[in-house]
């Protein structure tokens, strides 16, 4: 049973701005270095995408090159010849072929690099969201439950998934990209201006209004891309609540107004994106038609170069001789622009605002994963705060258990608070001072603790436990009892030391729990809870849980032993049934006793059971009482129950009042005292006719 102090005592954390909601920086050079971090197992296969990528851009610049000397060489000769040039035949059909064979080759050459790039990157990126995964799971299991009350369960999930795969798409298609996309550009430009400089300028001279156009658009986008995450998230949640809860919203006839609930958030999504489409739909054609601009401008003035130059006299392919009137020559020096170089400035053009078009979206990726990066690396960098002591004491197995002074709260307390609890709450507090300390009503059974007089620093915690004293001896059956919100639950928690008590000790063992190492302490304990938890998989898997050393026989010989076995062999499958998520095609008395079955298969030391028979007919509880008195058997037992009917014939009863242990004693003991338990017994059997023994 999830503890009802827990929930309603534990304060609320103070409204926090949700991390999901962060759009990040463009870069992060510190995330940056964390991240590449994780390419060092796989320097090999990056190395060769990045040595592709440069190729590639070499190759894929080449193609107008080519055209260029297939225009100036044999289609309209200038009489000059790049290095190329002087390289080809002569003859003009056997050097268009020579020239025609290198296009297809570099076009080859490019296709065989894309392949090489694109395989080895989404192996190496799925090879990193393997690893980050694996860390960041294997890191959320060391965490402490106090992690998981403060932290939903969905954000969890998004680290280990949505923000996962950002990361993968920068890897894969965000950063070398990028560098794909500066390489074409930078070899572009340089073999731009080595043509004609002024051409090249004049390309150039519609970039200020492309820098200004993309500016707008990311600014536009990063804005549309957080409501987008932000109207996910609640799209999600709604959606997981909703359907987690339909029983419940047919029941009331709730259908319309989830809908409407539903749908005002799929609304919010809607018009997200629908603002980063029109976006998106403004910005490439305000790209395309500054590009356009620019190779109208190149044609324009190209073309008037190329009528001029018929009146210069070729000496170079830079230099030219003006006649002048009196027979000699005026020396001319400028960039010759011949129809060739025309025609690849045309397509240099048109594929040097390309690279430009796909550096906004990359940009976009590239936020999305430092973003992301921010996020998951804040959970790794959140540490364990429970965790195995460097060297661990081994108990002596005897299963007794023992809280000395034991104050604990959900809250989180200051050094000072926490300094201020050792002082007036040491747990080799005198005699003489716990007398003075008593409070009204507690009888002589207890160990009582003052409340009153805490010090002014400690009286607005909320205590879940006040200075709990007691001893269960081992092979001896203990039941917890009390009302909604008592600290039941929590003392059981405090056993398996999923939380650190903030004064006091707890003993297992014969040793304090935070002297011992968590893996062994933990597997000392069988726990039965009240809302019992099936994982999906085959019966037979959900009772061994993952113990292999557990045979076969031996999970059939505890589901006998707890009475289901009877039930599970009547399934088509027995043992190997499967069963759906959380066990939903099993009744709750069914899945309480695989439960059952699954505590005593592990052979523990201690077994606690937590309302472990409150969802069941009066029939299965009978067949659970008769399984209880073998399992508790031999070890050291805990039951937490309300109903006082399953707890009479424990050795001794605890019980827990506003977080103090109030009274204990065997059922016949605390009747007579005719206190606390006195009067829940009487709140059960007002209707019978009690029989008490003075």
């Amino acid at each position: 049973m999830a503890d009802e102090t827990k929930k309603a005592t534990k304060p609320a954390p103070a409204p926090k701005k949700q991390d999901d909601d962060v759009v990040g920086k463009v870069y992060d050079s510190h995330l940056m270095r964390r991240l590449i971090k994780y390419l060092s197992p796989y320097k090999l296969q990056a190395g060769l995408s990045c040595a592709a990528i440069l190729i590639k851009s070499v190759s894929d610049v080449s193609g107008p090159f080519f055209v260029a000397v297939a225009v100036d060489t044999y289609f309209a000769p200038t009489g000059a010849h790049t290095w190329l040039g002087r390289h080809l035949s002569a003859d003009p059909s056997t050097g268009i072929t020579q020239l025609g064979a290198l296009y297809l080759g570099a076009l080859m050459l490019t296709f065989a690099l894309e392949f090489l790039q694109t395989y080895m990157m989404q192996w190496t990126g799925q090879k990193i969201m393997f690893d980050l995964r694996s860390q960041i799971f294997r890191h959320i299991q060391t965490m402490h439950i106090a992690f998981f009350d403060r932290n939903p369960v969905g954000r969890l999930v998004t680290r280990v998934t949505s923000d996962v795969d950002a990361l993968n798409e920068m890897f894969t298609s965000g950063v070398l990209a990028i560098f794909e996309d500066v390489f074409a550009l930078t070899f572009i430009i340089v073999i731009m201006m080595k043509m004609s400089w002024p051409m090249a300028i004049l390309t150039l001279s519609v970039i200020p209004g492309i820098l200004y156009a993309t500016k707008r658009f990311r600014d536009h986008v990063r804005n549309s891309y957080r409501r987008q995450r932000a109207a996910t998230a609640k799209i999600n949640s709604s959606t997981q609540e909703y359907v987690s809860g339909m029983s419940i919203v047919q029941l009331f006839n709730r259908e319309k107004r989830a809908f409407d609930d539903f749908s005002a958030v799929n609304h919010e999504n809607k018009l997200a994106w629908t603002d980063a489409i029109f976006a998106y739909a403004l910005y490439y054609p305000v790209v395309e038609l500054l590009s356009s601009i620019a190779i109208a401008l190149v044609i324009w003035r190209g073309g008037i170069a190329i009528l001029h130059t018929a009146s210069f006299h070729w000496l170079s392919p830079h230099v030219y001789l003006l006649p002048n009137g009196d027979g000699g020559h005026i020396s001319f020096l400028g960039n010759t622009v011949t129809i060739g170089i025309l025609v690849a400035f045309i397509q240099y053009a048109q594929r040097f605002f390309r690279p430009i078009q796909d550096l906004s979206d990359k940009f976009n990726i590239l936020q999305s994963a430092m973003a992301a990066a921010e996020r998951i690396f804040k959970l790794l960098d959140t540490p364990a705060e429970i965790v195995s002591p460097a060297s661990p004491k081994m108990g002596d197995g005897s299963g007794s258990i023992e809280f000395r002074n034991v104050w604990f709260t959900y809250q989180r307390l200051t050094e000072e608070q926490l300094s201020v609890l050792q002082q007036s709450c040491h747990p080799e507090r005198s005699e003489t001072q716990s007398k003075d300390l008593l409070v009204a009503g507690v009888t002589s059974t207890a160990r009582p603790v003052l409340t009153n007089t805490l010090p002014a620093a400690l009286q607005d915690v909320e205590w879940i436990l006040r200075g709990v004293s007691f001893t269960i001896h081992p092979d001896e059956t203990a039941a917890i009892v009390g009302h909604t919100g008592a600290g039941k639950t929590t003392i059981t928690a405090l056993m398996m030391r999923f939380y650190d008590v903030q004064a006091g000790a707890v003993f297992v063992d014969g040793v304090d729990v935070r002297d011992q190492d968590l893996i062994a302490l933990r597997r000392r304990f069988g726990v039965v809870l009240q809302d019992p938890f099936l994982f999906s998989g085959t019966i037979a898997q959900n009772i061994r849980l993952g113990t292999e050393t557990i045979t076969d026989q031996e999970v059939e010989n505890a589901a006998d032993q707890v009475n289901v076995a009877d039930f599970i062999r009547t399934l088509p499958g027995t043992f190997s049934e499967p069963v759906l998520e959380r066990g939903s095609t099993l009744s709750t008395g069914q899945k309480q006793l695989i439960s059952f079955a699954r505590a005593l298969a592990h052979r523990p030391g201690i077994l606690i059971l937590d309302e472990a028979t409150s969802s069941v007919d009066t029939d299965t509880e009978l067949r659970v009482r008769s399984a209880l008195e073998r399992m508790i058997t031999g070890r050291t037992s805990v039951l937490i129950a309300h109903r006082l009917s399953t707890v009479q014939s424990a050795d001794t009863i605890l019980v827990m009042h506003k977080g103090q242990l109030r009274e204990q004693g065997t059922h016949q003991q605390l009747l007579a005292e005719r206190g606390l338990y006195y009067k829940l017994y009487q709140l059960q059997y007002k209707d019978q006719e009690l029989a008490i023994t003075a």
